[in-house]
């Protein structure tokens, strides 16, 4: 079966999904800050390359599978954080891992973006910055404007990298399958922080479900393994939304 790494194993979706593909047979790298196989905090540079070294140590250089799901929420302080994380972490190892991809069998990569990212008023200089590979500038920027900002923003540039890469010579063109998923409210340990936050838990509970109910872990983990697999074969560049039809409400004439 698939070698598939999973940054963010530890919890969450990263820990759902990582269940459910081991359940599927198939060998699952973790990478989180904690409890995981390999240890690293993809908040810094030195984290960064020290995962990417020990996954392709781990690997022998040759992937099946890559998801970037480890992320903060909206109320980690400082506010730059959640930048380095939720953006930097994911990309700079879905690009320093391409290669790996490149010589796995099937390939595919899935970055767990959010619907929050859809939002008005999150296209800030954040995510220009981020796409731009600026990282300290957008550390700034995230200072001046909001922790919400700062999430929304991180999880856009993280979705317009993967649209404007996907297709590509790198990814497509060599063979490597690029999507993302965008959950909505999703019970985490990530969103219980934000309830529990004085100024976002009133704003997370007054965000409108339209099935009425909060997302579990293993829902979006099931959407990932759909697009690692060969049932997600004709999938490139997608951003699929998982949020109970959050988006389809907010945005009905947007797809």
């Amino acid at each position: 079966m698939s070698t598939i790494a999973i940054t963010g194993s530890a919890s969450g979706m990263g820990a759902a999904t990582r269940t459910r593909l081991e359940k599927a047979g198939h060998s699952v790298i973790g990478i989180d800050i904690r409890d995981a196989d390999i240890i690293a905090d993809l908040g810094t540079v030195p984290g960064r390359r020290a995962a990417i070294d020990a996954v392709r140590k781990r690997t022998a250089n040759r992937l099946d599978g890559l998801v970037v799901c480890a992320g903060v929420g909206p109320q980690v302080e400082p506010w730059s954080t959640i930048v380095s994380i939720n953006y930097f972490g994911a990309q700079v190892l879905l690009e320093g891992l391409r290669d790996a991809l490149a010589a796995g069998t099937q390939p595919a990569a899935v970055a767990v973006a959010s619907n929050s990212a859809s939002l008005p008023g999150v296209d800030t200089p954040i995510v220009e910055a981020c796409l731009a590979g600026d990282e300290e500038e957008a550390r700034r920027l995230a200072l001046t404007f909001s922790g919400h900002h700062a999430y929304a923003g991180s999880k856009l540039a993280l979705t317009r990298w993967v649209r404007r890469n996907a297709p590509g010579p790198a990814w497509a063109g060599a063979g490597i399958r690029l999507n993302a998923v965008a959950p909505g409210v999703v019970m985490t340990p990530l969103l219980q922080g934000g309830l529990d936050h004085p100024v976002f838990g009133d704003a997370i509970r007054n965000f409108k479900v339209p099935l009425g109910n909060y997302g579990d872990p293993d829902q979006i983990a099931a959407m990932i393994a759909f697009l690692l697999g060969p049932d997600g074969s004709f999938c490139c560049g997608s951003m699929i939304f998982v949020d109970g039809g959050t988006d389809a409400m907010l945005r009905p004439d947007n797809f």
